[in-house]
């Protein structure tokens, strides 16, 4: 059985389901290519936003749980472990219904705010664990060194340990971020447009789930691979040469 591809779906006006010449909407009208793309958007400015919390959150934590106080190793531990061990999805309830109910002035923030944040804790929780991994991978003798040479412990960090860190864990941090996109399909839940929910309503209006589902998969395949290939060009350039996987 041969399928009944439709890719004019696209090009309909979402009112009144009228075929546009140019699959772009003009006047007010708007095509299901318009609300596609408005979709797509949506979806990489929550996962870029996000992704910019998670890295912030995630590399502070991650160190903390590798310095030789154990009451920050106390705190980096207890933000790793309670916002890896929750569902994404119940912790994007915890935040849009919970806490604003328990904090008056969470009410005021945009849905869209709320989703970024839940997203950017939870994949924080992931970082900070490739972090702290890949710090304590690294040979003691490089923080001896930078304590010998009469660096503070947090210059120690930065100019020793974390360069040589970051080169460590660009391959887990490429699948954070490709999943971060992935997982920005939650923000349907609290009705925020992006590429699932409008795949969702699509399908509903035209019927043409095939074709609908179809391109909403090869814009996430996308998206996913482009990052994927960024991180990739940004691992080879910082390669140190001689290192495990240089040259790639």
């Amino acid at each position: 059985m041969v399928a009944n591809w439709d890719w004019q779906v696209f090009c309909k006006n979402t009112i009144d389901g009228e075929v546009i010449t140019s699959c772009f909407g003009s006047g007010g009208d708007i095509t299901y290519l318009d609300w596609m793309l408005s979709a797509w958007g949506w979806t990489l400015s929550v996962s870029a936003l996000a992704l910019a919390v998670a890295l912030a959150i995630g590399v502070l934590m991650g160190i903390l749980r590798t310095t030789p106080n154990k009451w920050l190793v106390l705190i980096g531990d207890a933000w790793t472990e309670l916002f890896r061990n929750v569902p994404l999805l119940v912790q994007v309830f915890l935040w849009y219904h919970v806490l604003p109910s328990m904090f008056l002035s969470l009410r005021q923030v945009p849905s869209f705010v709320l989703v970024v944040l839940a997203l950017g804790f939870f994949t924080s929780a992931r970082i900070a664990e490739q972090v702290r991994a890949g710090i304590q991978s690294l040979p003691k003798g490089q923080s001896y060194a930078g304590l010998a040479m009469g660096f503070t412990l947090p210059q120690t960090y930065r100019f020793v340990l974390l360069p040589m860190a970051f080169r460590i864990v660009i391959p887990p941090l490429t699948s954070e971020s490709m999943n971060i996109i992935k997982n920005s399909s939650v923000a349907f839940a609290v009705s925020i447009t992006e590429l699932t929910m409008f795949a969702m309503q699509a399908q509903e209006e035209t019927s043409r789930g095939i074709e609908v589902y179809l391109a909403v998969t090869g814009l996430y395949f996308a998206s996913a691979f482009a990052v994927n290939r960024l991180a990739l060009f940004i691992e080879n350039r910082v390669q140190v040469p001689g290192m495990m996987g240089a040259g790639k």
